[in-house]
């Protein structure tokens, strides 16, 4: 019965937190520091802890910027100074079978870790950058992409 108890645990917070994506933020903003943005819908709002990240957000710090934004499925991701990410699709609906992240990386540095996602689903993980594609598979990586993020498809 003890073994049980854990796996019991895990199914419960699963089913929390599906239902805590119901109101669509894929995660929230833990960290920032110097210049820091979030472009939601062609509207800049400066990002500051505890704010709501959503699908289809694009995530941009200034030259003096850092940003740490943690999942819903406990993937993390920091940004470096002078970086424009692009959140393109998350969902983490573990009860339905809906897994999914893809993010974008335009331009700087980043950090990642994946979560319950790259752990349940690791195909439904995409992580993009204008020279390749990285196969996030229960994983922790660094990248920096140099140039303009005009340079870039979206």
């Amino acid at each position: 019965m003890m073994k049980k108890m854990p796996m019991i645990a895990l199914a419960l917070s699963l089913l929390v937190l599906s239902a805590s994506a119901a109101d669509s933020a894929a995660g929230f903003v833990k960290t920032v520091k110097g210049t820091a943005s979030i472009i939601r819908q062609g509207d800049t709002i400066p990002a500051v802890v505890g704010g709501r990240v959503f699908k289809d957000d694009t995530l941009r710090t200034g030259p003096d910027g850092a940003l740490g934004i943690t999942f819903l499925d406990d993937t993390v991701m920091s940004l470096g100074p002078g970086s424009e990410v692009a959140l393109k699709d998350f969902e983490f609906s573990p009860a339905e079978g809906r897994l999914s992240i893809f993010v974008r990386m335009l331009k700087g540095t980043a950090v990642y870790l994946s979560g319950i996602i790259a752990k349940l689903a690791p195909k439904a993980v995409r992580f993009e950058t204008p020279k390749a594609n990285i196969g996030v598979r229960g994983t922790r990586f660094a990248v920096k992409v140099e140039g303009d993020s005009k340079d870039v498809r979206r």
